[in-house]
């Protein structure tokens, strides 16, 4: 099984910046994709971005320009750079891992979230 715990969400005034990290452990043969969703309240959650371990990258329309995926694939963390937050950014977001486990078989696994709310 492969934990994921993000990091560093919090309240912010419209136009700032908030740096999320996620971290993962345990035991996997690999880790493909990894990416940032997001839930709002009353919403489904939705993709944020998206990172392969060879480095390809997609963004939601919603924030490109405005945040940027960065992965290191010798520690299997990401991070998410965000700048000129909106109140419409306001959620709970989730890192997001495709893991492939000794075996072959392939799994995901979802960390438990961290809040973000911004302030207009």
């Amino acid at each position: 099984q492969v934990q994921l715990v993000e990091s560093g969400g919090g309240l912010v005034q419209a136009g700032g910046s908030l740096r999320l990290s996620c971290t993962s452990s345990g035991v996997a043969y690999s880790i493909n994709d990894m990416a940032w969703y997001r839930q709002a309240p009353g919403n489904e959650r939705e993709l944020v971005a998206i990172i392969g371990s060879g480095g390809n990258i997609n963004y939601a329309d919603s924030v490109k320009g405005r945040f940027t995926i960065a992965r290191n694939n010798f520690k299997n963390t990401i991070s998410l750079e965000m700048n000129n937050l909106k109140p419409e950014d306001t959620a709970v977001y989730y890192c997001y891992a495709v893991v492939v486990r000794i075996g072959g078989a392939e799994g995901s696994s979802w960390g438990p979230g961290t809040q973000v709310t911004v302030s207009s």
